[in-house]
């Protein structure tokens, strides 16, 4: 037996005791899409992060995306995306498909692949969490408005079942569509917007967007250029320089939202890396950008 070994791992852990202590009992509202659902192992590393904060007495709560999923369902079914300003164009054939990939696929594997390690979780279609209403897309180039058909934003959420998973130890797995006020009908909702409403209406300790990028960046291309932290101002500032531009700036703008209606912190990290949840969370440094108020 290598004692030394041993030792450092038992060094590693105890250095996370006062994160432990600081976090325990607060919900973490992590929200999974890009290219850290794409990847086996990296989906296995995220998912064993959220094991561990379980198990020390964090109660995570996890919003997943399925964009790429989605591409290929319609791309089998025949149907070509078409997205205006960002937002997918979604026809009843193409919410039948976006409601089933999310609850028929990607919802239950990330469900049971949490239980195969260990966890226990409940899969949420978001249509029981989420309250909706359509929304058009604004064209930036022009500010043309467009109907994109199923397509809406959360106005309220339901978040009784999922106080109740967390109140049992039970991790909830919320998909990123909404019931619309007013009639039966499915709204695609961008997981983004959706995860912010939750952890608003949750205030949730701490909002962490998995993606595959490593944060905010003066430059995407180099990542010593990355902004390990934005406030308010700071936001203004980069998106003047259009810095914080297209697809980022309702994700930024959404987040200082959730700030402002109670959530404590928002984290922006990357997902490629392995254990990025537990890096940013039981380090004093973190590994992506922070925004705060």
């Amino acid at each position: 037996m290598n004692l030394d070994s041993h030792i450092r791992k038992a060094d590693v852990f105890l250095e996370a005791l006062p994160y432990i202590q600081n976090f325990r009992g607060q919900t973490f509202l992590i929200k999974v899409g890009g290219s850290a659902m794409e990847e086996q192992s990296l989906v296995e590393s995220l998912l064993r992060d959220i094991v561990f904060l379980e198990a020390v007495g964090i109660n995570p709560v996890l919003v997943h995306g399925g964009g790429k999923a989605i591409n290929k369902a319609m791309k089998d079914a025949g149907l070509e995306a078409k997205f205006i300003a960002g937002m997918r164009v979604t026809d009843a054939e193409t919410i039948s498909i976006v409601e089933e990939t999310l609850a028929r696929v990607i919802n239950p594997d990330l469900v049971k692949r949490i239980k195969f390690l260990g966890g226990r979780a409940l899969g949420l279609a978001g249509t029981s969490v989420f309250q909706g209403k359509r929304m058009l897309a604004t064209d930036p180039a022009t500010g043309e408005e467009h109907d994109v058909g199923f397509v809406g934003e959360v106005v309220d959420c339901n978040t009784e079942v999922v106080e109740l998973a967390v109140a049992g130890e039970v991790v909830p797995v919320v998909s990123p569509v909404a019931r619309e006020v007013g009639s039966a009908n499915t709204l695609n909702v961008n997981a983004d917007i959706a995860a912010c409403a939750l952890a608003k209406k949750l205030k949730a300790h701490k909002l962490i967007f998995l993606s595959d990028v490593l944060g905010v960046m003066r430059d995407p291309k180099d990542n010593g250029t990355l902004i390990p932290t934005l406030n308010t101002d700071f936001v203004g500032q980069l998106k003047r320089e259009g810095i914080i531009s297209g697809g980022m700036i309702p994700k930024v703008d959404s987040a200082l939202d959730a700030l402002r209606g109670g959530v404590g912190k928002v984290h922006m990290i990357d997902g490629r890396i392995p254990h990025s949840v537990v890096l940013e969370i039981f380090t004093d440094k973190g590994i992506g950008t922070e925004i705060v108020l």
